[in-house]
């Protein structure tokens, strides 16, 4: 990838998303665990569900604002948060919120869902999901146009793209004139049957475009130096394992 800091004085020196020797296009773990049968029964019956479902405590909602790198300021954007919980199906749902000048930012609009590359070289929310201490992880791009990336990484920056259409996080995106909110939902199941109910550290992130081209980079946790959300520093939320 070319240095960012050579086409956009306002960028920082490199983008901290690019993937060194990542072979694009084939999954680096194999193939995806293939998705539930849909409509299976359950020896509950419906109404068997619906009692259960009542009676379950709801799942721990994580809510955090992002920082900006001081490095590479943006000025039109007022706050970023996040809003994360792991529901009782397996399911990380996450939500985005950027307020700010949507005037004077290139928010991307939508489009048909679809994998894509390159995602952070705009506006892009991302988030980074790992069992606690262990070096793999997955680290999903989620485009306010409805385009998506996954990646699967053995360790630091050691890892590719995943091509698994089942995989696709259902974006949802609602906006106005000050704020855009991104809605996405991750099947951990479909990514490692391991993530589902494990203990995970999670790295939120989301880089922001302006009207001139800069990037600004916004994370739960910035590591010392320049902008890396891969970093270990950046998993700074951990959600408990799931427990019956």
């Amino acid at each position: 990838m070319s240095d960012p800091a050579a086409t956009s004085p306002g960028r920082a020196p490199y983008s901290p998303d690019v993937i060194p020797g990542a072979e694009h296009g084939k999954s680096y773990f194999g193939r995806i665990p293939p998705r539930a049968a849909a409509g299976a029964s359950s020896r509950y019956g419906a109404a068997g569900n619906d009692r259960l479902r009542a009676t379950m405590p709801s799942p721990p909602v994580h809510t955090a604002a992002l920082t900006c790198h001081p490095g590479v300021p943006c000025h039109a954007v007022r706050s970023v948060r996040a809003r994360v919980s792991r529901t009782s199906d397996g399911v990380l749902a996450l939500t985005y919120s950027l307020e700010g000048e949507l005037a004077r930012l290139r928010v991307s609009p939508p489009t048909r869902p679809r994998i894509a590359e390159r995602l952070w070289e705009h506006t892009c929310c991302e988030v980074f999901i790992a069992r606690a201490d262990q070096p793999a992880y997955h680290e999903f791009n989620l485009a306010p146009s409805g385009e998506w990336a996954a990646y699967a990484f053995a360790r630091y920056r050691e890892g590719a793209l995943l091509g698994g259409e089942d995989l696709d996080p259902r974006i949802e995106v609602r906006s106005s004139a000050d704020y855009v909110t991104l809605d996405a939902g991750i099947s951990l199941d479909r990514l490692s049957p391991t993530l589902a109910r494990a203990r995970l550290a999670l790295a939120l992130s989301v880089v922001i475009e302006d009207d001139t081209g800069a990037l600004s980079y916004w994370a739960l946790k910035h590591p010392p130096g320049r902008p890396d959300f891969h970093h270990a520093d950046a998993f700074a939320l951990e959600l408990d394992e799931v427990r019956d």
